[in-house]
């Protein structure tokens, strides 16, 4: 295959196209001749050319007019052109060169070194441009196969959670029922265990399943108010047990210009928290675990926030083992520990905190450490909210319509599987609310034309009639009866593949949630309602 750099020369006398050959005989580039402009055109159909060395005064068409129509086309809209003329050497002319789309104009007769250094320069543009041309397509077959890679990393993902979550949502959920049964001590014990194993292979689940949602752009930061000290107290009361059990003090200092309201994600903000201060006490065998919260002004970080929002700092102290200075380079990258012995000896993912860095991010804010080995170690992390406003009844009034909705929802419960219908039900009875089950599609789609419901939790993967053509019809049948307000319609699957949201939007339901979910997940949800 010829790869050499092609010249097309237009000139409608031989011996003017041999001497510019000879003047550029040691270039490695092959020539082609063209004696008339309209084969000159001819020619740019034929070839890629580097560069197009054209005289101006030629019969039927001149050198103007044949570039003129080469940059009414794509391939040679922008090829470099140098005129050549024995008659134009005026500046009139030469300006009208340029006007036309030459890059030059040389005067006749030709001074070879004038002629030869301004071909090197074209030449070596056109390599460059050809050179990035190879890597962009090189760049693009990496691109594809990275993709092709995080499709199948997606598909495995999915594919391995719903397989363990489906069953995982009938151990955890009825261990949670079993609890509220009458129990004996060595009952309770046995239980404890089963929910701590379930629990802890549910958070393994969570971690993978979490970063790979962060990773495709699939979480969404949700906006409520919450009230920062009480979701605290959750959390030390969450954590205190595990801290106990070590003899470890776990303390909170709150300072008091940190607003007692706030509007933002709580349950992301917590997920931060939490993993920052499950980290503290598992790697702290004696001593103190301290959160410190406090709040971040412009002089502290130059940057300007508005009277009505607030970043704050959070700061997770403890007197562990620390963290060496080779270790602090892996921290926040994904399954990663800060040493290789690490996961064998406290156990997780390495996933925690590269999903904590995620959050803050999307938070306006970011995270970091300071620690020496055997000496303890510091994280922190900023945030960014919306102050909430208003006085103290209106905001908890707010609260509570936001967190919890309405009092008593009328739920159609649309599930096949036993054990997941027990394991909802009780959820959605422990919450007060009124609730139909259907084992199918079609016992669905009867039930919601007979009856009023409030919500609609609708697994997808059913025999008869599975989520989504039940979904279809019920939107249809709201269509032709002109229903004024379509009910709300949530997808229930331990399917998380990258996309299944999206998926679920588009065939006509609400929102999405994945089994097995925790009672906040589900809260969330029937807020919608």
């Amino acid at each position: 295959m010829n790869d050499k750099p092609k010249i097309l020369i237009v000139d409608d006398k031989i011996e003017n196209l041999i001497a510019i050959e000879k003047l550029l005989s040691d270039f490695n580039v092959d020539f082609i001749r063209s004696l008339s402009g309209n084969e000159g055109l001819v020619n740019t159909f034929l070839h890629d050319f580097a560069l197009a060395i054209i005289d101006i005064q030629m019969p039927e068409m001149d050198g103007y007019e044949t570039v003129e129509f080469m940059r009414q086309e794509d391939r040679t809209k922008f090829l470099p052109v140098i005129f050549v003329s024995a008659i134009y050497k005026d500046d009139f002319y030469v300006i009208k060169g340029i006007e036309t789309g030459a890059v030059d104009l040389i005067s006749k007769p030709i001074q070879p070194e004038i002629l030869r250094g301004k071909v090197k320069v074209f030449l070596d543009l056109y390599m460059q441009k050809r050179e990035l041309e190879r890597m962009n397509a090189e760049l693009k077959i990496a691109k594809d196969k990275a993709e092709a890679a995080t499709h199948t990393k997606s598909i495995f993902l999915a594919s391995m959670s719903h397989e363990i979550r489906t069953p995982l949502n009938g151990i955890i959920g009825m261990a949670n029922i079993f609890k509220n049964t009458q129990l004996t001590a060595e009952q309770k014990e046995y239980l404890d265990i089963i929910n701590i194993s379930g629990n802890n292979l549910l958070s393994i689940i969570n971690d993978i399943l979490d970063f790979s949602k962060i990773e495709s752009g699939q979480v969404e930061l949700e906006s409520i108010t919450f009230n920062l000290r009480k979701d605290i107290d959750d959390i030390i009361k969450l954590l205190s047990l595990k801290a106990q059990e070590k003899r470890l003090a776990l303390k909170t200092e709150i300072s008091p210009v940190v607003p007692l309201f706030l509007r933002g994600d709580s349950l992301r903000l917590k997920q931060i928290i939490i993993n920052l201060l499950n980290n503290a006490i598992k790697f702290t065998p004696s001593g103190t675990v301290t959160l410190k919260i406090g709040k971040l002004d412009q002089k502290t970080r130059k940057q300007a926030i508005s009277k009505k929002h607030v970043k704050l700092i959070f700061r997770v102290i403890d007197t562990g083992i620390g963290i060496s200075e080779e270790g602090k380079k892996r921290l926040f990258k994904v399954f990663s520990q800060t040493e290789s012995s690490t996961s064998r000896k406290y156990g997780g993912t390495g996933l925690g905190l590269a999903i904590s860095k995620n959050l803050s991010k999307m938070m306006n804010g970011e995270i970091g450490v300071e620690s020496e080995e055997g000496k303890g170690s510091k994280f922190w992390f900023t945030a960014e909210f919306e102050v909430s406003e208003g006085s103290l009844e209106e905001i908890e009034d707010k609260i509570e319509k936001e967190q919890h909705g309405k009092e008593t929802l009328n739920i159609l419960l649309v599930e096949d599987n036993v054990i997941n219908q027990k394991v909802a039900l009780f959820n959605l009875h422990k919450l007060g609310h009124q609730v139909d089950v259907a084992e199918n599609g079609k016992i669905a789609l009867s039930l919601f034309k007979k009856n009023k419901y409030d919500l609609i939790l609708m697994d997808v993967l059913m025999p008869v009639m599975n989520g989504i053509e039940a979904t279809h019809k019920i939107r249809e049948y709201e269509t032709r009866h002109d229903v004024e307000k379509p009910i709300q319609i949530i997808a229930m699957t331990a399917n998380a593949l990258k996309g299944e949201r999206e998926r679920m939007i588009a065939e006509g339901m609400d929102e999405y949630i994945s089994k097995p979910f925790k009672p906040e997940d589900l809260l969330k949800m029937l807020r919608m309602a």
